[in-house]
């Protein structure tokens, strides 16, 4: 089905209710609320207790495993990412090797895996790689972890549509991708320029037009709210232009302007960024266009469509939530594979060195790339639980809380409602998680 016949069909199907809109609160981004924060992390949890969390481990219990490719060509200026600027893909070898030692040594400790159905790889940009190198990883990561052939295997890839093509999405299909993530952040020019991201319009249809006719599942089309002289007519006329190509999923990230952390945006001046009050009038405008045409948020920024899996999934109440987003059912463990890479076993999260020598200097002497992480307490175990299930389920039982949490003040300002023996956010208390998540008083860190 072509992308105009895909929307034209969404369109004409009936609408869920609306979701109020009061344009108050900003976009809530997953690591504002991640839990535990990068500052629970530790250097006294590393390799070994890693290597004893994959260990312990069910030999049938299922894990998925996300990939990180650190390497891009191109300097956006919005950038906060930590990755290693390139334009040749063999310079990527000698990483490619290590990511092979990393999953030979963290297959050793595992006492059993069935097939991996759960795939992600991150940048970056993937797409740096060549097609041999990619057809290499991908067999490396069959040969040492085992990947799933089954149809509902769930293997995705983030793409920057300036590095691929249609040859790249047919490599990716042929491989066993069955998930796409564009990136397209804003298609106004002045904007584009300003970020130092040149994508026209037709670069990033082309793309979705060829990745439906390959069978891809699902694609989010991902754009970013804030940028350097981005206006509230500009980012409509880029929603229209989006919801023209009529993506499974829409995802609405937000800039956060630190040159002092990260290198590429002092070349963003200050003043070309919008203020607060035009901030909050992108996402209301951004909530608005979504809203009308049919997307559902299944939360922090992230729209599907209805019919959508995700969409289904928080209305059936089988929606999960873990380190690479939300998952249809219950997210599980996750192994990262990679420069700075996150992993969650049980109790257990870690993130891997996150620069190149720290990363690789591990590998070379046949440790396992673990640089911190922190072992969660019960008390911790159960504040975390508590954000999943405002994450997807938007209600918890109030009993379970701590005492000290001024629900009252929250129901107050809007942001819950205590009827029915539930706390349960409202529209507008999602979009204000941070303000909810400080009331009510997580454990301490380590």
């Amino acid at each position: 089905m072509s992308v105009h016949a895909k929307r034209t069909a969404f369109q004409g199907a009936s609408r869920p209710p609306r979701e109020p809109l009061s344009g108050a609160g900003d976009l809530v981004s997953a690591t504002e609320v991640a839990y535990p924060a990068p500052h629970h992390y530790h250097e006294g949890v590393g390799a070994p207790e890693l290597e004893s969390a994959l260990a312990d481990r069910p030999a049938a219990a299922s894990l998925a495993v996300k990939v990180r490719l650190p390497f891009c060509r191109h300097a956006c200026r919005f950038c906060a990412s930590q990755c290693v600027p390139s334009h040749d893909s063999r310079q990527a070898e000698p990483y490619l090797s290590r990511l092979d030692r990393e999953m030979v040594l963290a297959r050793r400790r595992l006492s059993g895996l069935p097939p991996v159905s759960r795939l992600h790889w991150g940048g970056g940009t993937p797409a740096f790689l060549a097609l041999d190198q990619m057809s290499d990883l991908f067999d490396r990561l069959d040969a040492r972890l085992g990947l799933s052939a089954a149809r509902d295997r769930d293997f995705s890839i983030e793409l920057d549509p300036r590095e691929a093509d249609m040859l790249t999405l047919r490599h990716l299909q042929a491989l066993g991708f069955n998930r796409l993530s564009l990136g397209v952040q804003e298609l106004d020019s002045r904007v584009q320029q300003a970020i130092n991201r040149i994508q026209p319009r037709a670069l990033t249809e082309a793309l979705v037009d060829e990745a439906d006719r390959l069978g891809f599942r699902e694609l989010t089309l991902s754009l970013m709210l804030g940028l350097p002289f981005q206006t509230p007519q500009g980012l409509a006329d880029t929603l229209e232009q989006v919801l023209g190509m009529a993506p499974a999923r829409i995802r609405l990230h937000r800039y956060d302007h630190r040159p002092e952390r990260h290198l590429a945006q002092r070349a963003i001046h200050r003043d070309w960024l919008p203020d607060a009050a035009t901030r909050r009038r992108l996402l209301t405008e951004a909530r608005a266009h979504l809203d009308a045409a049919g997307y559902v948020h299944i939360g922090l920024g992230l729209f599907a469509r209805r019919d959508d899996r995700l969409a289904q999934a928080r209305a059936s109440g089988n929606l999960g939530h873990g380190p690479l987003g939300f998952t249809q059912g219950p997210a599980g463990d996750l192994l990262g594979l990679g420069m700075g890479a996150h992993s969650r076993i049980g109790e257990l999260w870690v993130r891997n060195a996150d620069t190149l020598a720290g990363y690789e200097g591990a590998l070379d002497a046949s440790r396992l790339p673990t640089a911190c992480g922190i072992r969660l307490t019960p008390d911790q175990q159960h504040h975390q639980a508590t954000l999943e299930a405002l994450l997807c389920s938007r209600s918890i039982d109030p009993a379970t809380l701590s005492t000290g949490a001024d629900l009252e003040a929250l129901c107050t300002e809007g942001l819950v409602d205590l009827s029915g023996g539930r706390m349960a956010l409202t529209a507008e208390g999602h979009w204000q998680l941070p303000r909810i998540l400080e009331a009510l008083a997580p454990p301490p860190g380590p």
